[in-house]
């Protein structure tokens, strides 16, 4: 029997439905509307097409939505001086810097995400917003990661003593998933490109998570039978052909709950963007 499908739209509905209540609430009993500033630098298409939809998002759900276009050409300090207006603007709650960054700044990027002010960061890379995830503190919670456990979550897909393995180690996706299973409780492995025997360790998986950023790479010979896979790998090999990290069509033959790509995970991260930008209203409003 075929693995039950985590359709991404399903889930993201339901994020962004609640994103857009307490953006109301937020109005209503303060008078302030939640607002997201992403700053995009260059001509990338890709990056293009992702602002748009986080500008539209945020216009469906009632969030103030500012997008500062920047040239090509800009220098670091053009940038983080963008970055300081907006981290001093009372209309602005969360900031996104779209990467990739064009390549004579991108070797500054670390400088560049640790200008935003961590209360605005609604990326959550800054490194206080990491801490604060690693020690179990409130934080602004990397997107893709926190969309992720809530689908786990609204599907009922059990975590509490499940053994989850992640693929990839990335500060975006792998470490700051694992601190959140970890947080409830999973008994947490991470492989990288260096596990030895990766086969073994993914076979045992009741959570498996697929981040490498390599089509296809998780075949059904790595899958426990019933396992959940949770697919977040985006590869496009065409201009409009995207494959995920995990083999779907023989996978799902063999899981017991699996995301497709697209229309998986890629669908929560906007979500869970517009409601990191509520939260991040929420926070400033109650400091």
């Amino acid at each position: 029997m075929s693995a039950r499908i985590l359709e991404g739209k399903t889930f993201a509905a339901a994020f962004r439905e609640e994103a857009g209540k307490r953006a109301k609430i937020l109005h209503q009993k303060y008078g302030v509307t939640p607002g997201l500033a992403v700053i995009i630098v260059g001509e990338n298409p890709a990056s293009k097409v992702y602002v748009r939809n986080k500008h539209k998002s945020c216009e469906e759900l009632g969030i103030y939505s500012e997008v500062i276009e920047m040239p090509e050409t800009a220098t670091k300090d053009e940038l983080i001086a963008e970055i300081d207006k907006l981290n001093a603007s009372d209309r602005i709650h969360g900031i996104l810097v779209q990467l990739p960054l064009p390549k004579q700044i991108a070797a500054y990027e670390a400088e560049i995400l640790e200008r935003i002010d961590p209360k605005k960061d609604v990326d959550g890379f800054h490194p206080v917003n990491v801490g604060r995830l690693v020690t179990g503190q409130k934080a602004l919670i990397p997107c893709t990661p926190h969309g992720c456990l809530k689908m786990l979550q609204l599907a009922g897909i059990p975590i509490d003593g499940a053994n989850a393995v992640i693929i990839g180690r990335s500060n975006i996706v792998g470490k700051p998933m694992a601190h959140l299973l970890l947080a409830e409780n999973a008994t947490v492995t991470i492989c990288h490109s260096h596990t030895k025997n990766l086969k073994e360790v993914t076979k045992n998986a009741d959570i498996l998570v697929a981040a490498v950023g390599r089509p296809k790479f998780v075949t059904a010979d790595m899958v426990k039978a019933g396992a959940t896979v949770i697919d977040v790998g985006i590869n496009r090999i065409a201009p409009k052909k995207l494959l995920g990290d995990v083999d779907f069509e023989n996978v799902k033959e063999v899981a017991g709950a699996i995301t497709p790509v697209p229309g998986g995970v890629g669908l929560l991260t906007v979500a869970m963007l517009m409601q990191n930008v509520v939260t991040a209203c929420e926070m400033q409003i109650a400091k």
